[in-house]
């Protein structure tokens, strides 16, 4: 048998040109998804091609989910996909790469596990945060991932202003003083997370459970820890099978059976290994430890479907643009 080949693909360009050499001499299966699940999905296409040995090479792209999505929609030939907004599905969906009843041929809507927002904070907190208020406060600064190029930069964003709709007479103005203080927007969470960890800027870092844990974990235990907010939004993992390629490449069969073993005991349990809360109740009983109860909710039952809060929030010129903008604004003037 021979050994699966893993490598990222950094971007479109690249992937394809990858795709097509490397389709010269054994087929493969090419797994879009968003920024910071690529450290599972390396343990995961080992622990695949155990139970489904094959000569097909499963190659990886990861990056910001918006960005992802476009490159499919513009022939970047990925087999399955992995996103954490249901609406970008959808929009393959719409370009006829995806099947309608995408969430119905797998468990549990295609949601194999998830995650929730938190913050990462140095050692100790010395700046003492506890929750979405202290963002706001002069001596902090916060560094997350850009709402317009990340989806987790968008769950993050939903998830302060959710805090301040309950919290403050004037939400608007919550989330103005929290962008004040926002200096850098990093196109994806793992780059979000290299300047915090890696480049020392910023008190706080908004980011998944997963990608907080992570870093607290591989950088040490005495650099970072997680602070859970009083209220988070919940990020699910979607999965989907790009069916016009799989059909192309004749890869239905293995496709389906690499994104059904996401809902087998080992690899739930390699999920909540790399800190993403399982879906399988008995792992989840398993794991009350790792993943404390937190107050979560659902972005679309809270802010309505994703069209409507884009719409809202994250066109050109919505909330968020014109909020940054006078943030920005705002900070040349009191420097």
């Amino acid at each position: 048998m021979k050994k699966i080949v893993l490598f990222s693909l950094l971007s479109f360009g690249l992937a394809a040109c990858l795709w097509h050499t490397s389709t010269e001499q054994k087929t493969v299966l090419l797994n879009v998804s968003y920024d910071v699940i690529r450290d599972f999905y390396k343990e995961y296409n080992i622990a695949f091609q155990r139970e489904f040995p094959s000569d097909v090479m499963i190659s990886q792209s990861h990056g910001g989910a918006s960005k992802q999505v476009l490159s499919v929609l513009n022939g970047l030939p990925a087999d399955v996909v992995t996103l954490t907004q249901s609406n970008d599905i959808d929009a393959l969906v719409k370009k006829g790469l995806v099947n309608a009843d995408w969430q119905q041929v797998l468990p549990n809507g295609a949601v194999p596990f998830g995650s929730v927002m938190v913050l990462l904070v140095k050692k100790g907190n010395p700046k003492h945060i506890q929750d979405w208020s202290d963002l706001v406060r002069d001596d902090v600064k916060v560094v997350f991932a850009n709402p317009k190029t990340s989806a987790n930069g968008r769950f993050a964003y939903l998830s302060a202003l959710a805090y301040a709709e309950q919290h403050s007479d004037k939400p608007q103005d919550f989330m103005l003083r929290l962008l004040r203080n926002v200096p850098v927007l990093e196109a994806g969470a793992r780059s979000a997370s290299i300047s915090f960890t890696q480049r020392n800027i910023g008190d706080v870092l908004i980011a998944p459970e997963n990608e907080a844990a992570l870093a607290a974990k591989t950088l040490g235990e005495n650099s970072f820890e997680v602070v859970y907010p009083s209220i988070t939004a919940y990020t699910p993992i979607y999965v989907a099978e790009v069916n016009k390629n799989t059909q192309a490449d004749g890869l239905h069969q293995l496709s389906h059976d690499y994104l059904s073993y996401l809902w087998s005991t080992p690899a739930q349990e390699l999920a909540a290994k790399n800190y993403f809360r399982p879906t399988d109740k008995k792992i989840i009983a398993k794991t009350t430890a790792v993943f404390p109860e937190v107050n979560q909710f659902d972005v679309n039952q809270r802010f309505g479907s994703w069209e409507a809060i884009n719409t809202k929030h994250f066109v050109d010129n919505g909330l968020f643009d014109r909020l940054y903008i006078s943030a920005q604004r705002a900070d040349k003037v009191n420097k």
